[in-house]
C-alpha cells in the first residue's frame, strides 16, 4: 500500500529549490579570523556592572560608535522612572474592566426592571437621565481612575478600582433583578 516514501507528508513539492533559501549566507572563514575582537564591552548608559569580571567592562556615558542612538525606532523607549506593567497587572486590569462592564449592564437591566415601580416618584425625563447616568457611572469611574492614576503607583490605582467595585454595585439588579426575587 505504501509507496516507500514515508516522509512525503513532511515535504512539499519544490522544497529543494535553491532560490528558496532564506538563511544567512555563510561567511568565509578568513573573514571571521580578520575581525578584531573587542577586549572590553561597553554597558548602556545608566547601567553598572557587578560581579566577577565587572572591572573589565567600560561603563562610560558616551555611546559607542557602532551603537544604536537613543531615539531610534528599533527599541521601544521606556521612561527611566517608569516600569512597564507586568502580566499580572494587565490581567487584573482586564478582569476589573470586565467587572465594570458587567456593572454597567447590571445597572441597565436593574434600572429597566425598576422603571415601572419607581417611575411614579420622578418624571420620565429625570428617571431616564438618572438611569443613563447610573449605566455610565462604572465606565466613567474605570476610565477616570486609569486616567488620573497613570503616573501613580500600581497599588493606588488598584485601590481606587477596588473602591469603585464596592461603591458602584448595581443594587437595583441585586434587589429586584435575577438575584433578589
Amino acid at each position: 500500500m505504501t509507496t516507500g516514501r514515508d516522509d512525503d507528508a513532511l515535504t512539499w513539492d519544490g522544497d529543494d529549490d535553491p532560490t528558496l533559501d532564506h538563511g544567512a549566507a555563510a561567511e568565509p572563514e578568513d573573514e571571521l579570523e580578520t575581525r578584531p575582537a573587542s577586549t572590553t564591552a561597553e554597558l548602556p548608559k545608566g547601567f553598572t556592572a557587578v560581579g566577577k569580571g565587572s572591572e573589565t567592562l567600560d561603563s562610560t556615558d558616551a555611546p559607542a560608535a557602532g551603537s544604536v542612538p537613543e531615539g531610534s525606532s528599533e527599541a521601544p523607549a521606556v521612561t527611566p522612572g517608569r516600569q512597564p506593567m507586568g502580566n499580572g497587572a494587565l490581567i487584573a486590569f482586564g478582569v476589573l474592566g470586565g467587572v465594570y462592564a458587567l456593572y454597567a449592564i447590571g445597572w441597565l437591566i436593574g434600572g429597566l426592571r425598576l422603571q415601572g415601580r419607581a417611575q411614579y416618584l420622578v418624571t420620565d425625563v429625570m428617571y431616564q437621565g438618572s438611569l443613563w447616568l447610573a449605566v455610565l457611572a462604572p465606565l466613567l469611574w474605570f476610565a477616570t481612575t486609569l486616567l488620573l492614576t497613570r503616573t501613580s503607583r500600581a497599588w493606588l490605582r488598584f485601590t481606587w478600582l477596588a473602591a469603585g467595585v464596592v461603591l458602584l454595585l448595581p443594587w437595583p439588579f441585586v434587589m429586584i433583578g435575577a438575584i433578589g426575587q
